[in-house]
């Protein structure tokens, strides 16, 4: 018995440390799987999302005005004053007769019925409102969407370039490091000075700290996608993916005519403008006659029996007609602000249309930016590593100092550093232009 609570003890230890290993394995992250992820898991995309179950509502709501509605209601009176009839005596000197007699029921249960069959054009107005709300609300959730693609693919590729600046800072380290060793190696054997070594060995130390600190914002990096993921932190995560640069052909007239028919911000104000037209409607049949149909069926009785004699039943059937004559100038005054805000609207179409005109050209030349920066840098690093191996050779041979060799260290570097921001700006330009384009 006691070697079965062992085996046990130890198939539940094994079970637990292998679901902790399993647990810290890294999770790799692509640019398409964290597009997904952040989709399905970002906080504020998914409360945008939960705006259209609540348009959705009131799509419902606007039907159920056209349905009939039906209630019951049920009474029990408590306490009542009889009304009393006075007969005068047919005997002379005799006082009148009182009789009290009861018109009521004390209990009555009826069943109400009402069916809109006119409204002036007000339900209709509203069930087309509530439809145009329920496509602005889908404008606005794909704006989301677009956007938490883009904010996802910048963070993205600023782990990316993170990462770059990580192994620029380990190439500029071990650079140093290798000249300092060969200093050291020449100083032994007395054809270096102890000043030359003290030099390149300071240039060692002052690296180390620019190391430190691109993995520290490597780190940083990678917390601001896990977060913009919606993921926990505390997960060892790792990006999947580089940099390459590939050229892209843009015809500016035919961008900005994709973006004026997708982009969301505008489809939304035209649906927006729709339901103000609506608007307008409705104030509009405030003004005009209502016809209903109304029904009532009842039953009463003065003593609460389940007996078929007991109960009375009427019913009556209505033609209701209600027609405004006057209404304050209410109506007009709705209306007028209607007008005013269709007014506003339209203003607010123009300047928008104008800002995504500006928002796509202004892309296109960021993108055309980076892509002559990143080429030019991508010259200047390939110059800059010839340069180095040139100034090892030369130093070697003794024509050159340890501070030349140095300077052409730190050029490389920040030639490393500039071609790698360029693509980076690249990349978030393209991502930019998508965004711009308002394309799903």
């Amino acid at each position: 018995m006691q070697r079965r609570h062992i085996l046990f003890l130890t198939a539940i230890l094994i079970l637990v440390i292998g679901r902790m290993s399993f647990a810290q394995e890294k999770m790799v992250l692509t640019l398409e799987k964290s597009i997904a992820m952040a989709l399905s898991q970002n906080p504020y995309h998914l409360a945008a999302e939960e705006r259209i179950d609540g348009a959705q509502s009131q799509v419902r709501e606007a039907v159920s005005n056209f349905l009939p509605h039906l209630s019951t209601q049920g009474t029990a009176t408590l306490s009542e004053k009889l009304f009393a009839l006075e007969f005068p005596s047919m005997i002379p000197g005799e006082p009148p007769t009182r009789v009290e007699v009861d018109f009521t029921r004390d209990y009555q249960f009826a069943f109400n019925l009402s069916v809109p069959l006119y409204a002036g054009g007000r339900l209709k107005a509203g069930l087309k409102q509530a439809n145009y709300s329920l496509k602005s609300t889908q404008e606005e959730v794909r704006q989301s969407k677009q956007l938490t693609i883009f904010n996802t693919k910048r963070a993205f590729y600023s782990c990316l370039l993170a990462r770059e600046f990580v192994r620029v800072a380990e190439l500029a380290l071990k650079d140093a490091e290798d000249l300092y060793k060969n200093i050291q190696s020449q100083y032994e054997v007395g054809l270096a000075s102890q000043f030359d070594l003290l030099r390149s060995e300071v240039r060692v130390v002052n690296l180390r700290p620019q190391l430190i600190q691109a993995k520290n914002s490597y780190k940083t990096a990678m917390l601001n996608l896990k977060t913009l993921l919606g993921m926990d932190i505390s997960v060892p995560v790792e990006v999947q993916g580089n940099l390459v640069y590939e050229s892209v052909s843009l015809d500016p007239e035919e961008s900005v005519s994709r973006a004026l028919m997708n982009r969301p911000e505008i489809n939304r104000l035209m649906y927006q403008r729709k339901i103000t037209e609506q608007m307008k409607i409705i104030a509009r049949a405030q003004k005009l006659p209502s016809l209903a149909l109304s029904g009532q069926f009842n039953f009463w009785a003065d003593k609460l029996r389940l007996s078929g004699d007991t109960w009375d039943d009427y019913y009556t059937i209505n033609l209701v007609l209600n027609w405004p004559i006057f209404t304050g100038f209410g109506p007009s005054a709705r209306m007028a602000q209607a007008d005013s805000a269709l007014r506003e609207i339209d203003l607010t179409m123009k300047g928008l249309r104008d800002a995504v005109e500006f928002d796509v050209n202004q892309a296109i030349l960021k993108i055309e930016e980076a892509e002559e920066t990143l080429l030019s840098q991508e010259k200047n690093v390939e110059q800059a590593e010839e340069s180095l191996r040139i100034a090892n050779l030369n130093f070697d041979e003794g024509m050159v100092t340890v501070l030349d060799v140095s300077s052409v260290q730190t050029a490389l570097t920040q030639a490393r550093v500039n071609y790698s921001l360029a693509v980076h700006d690249y990349f978030v330009a393209l991502a930019d232009y998508e965004r711009a384009l308002g394309d799903d």
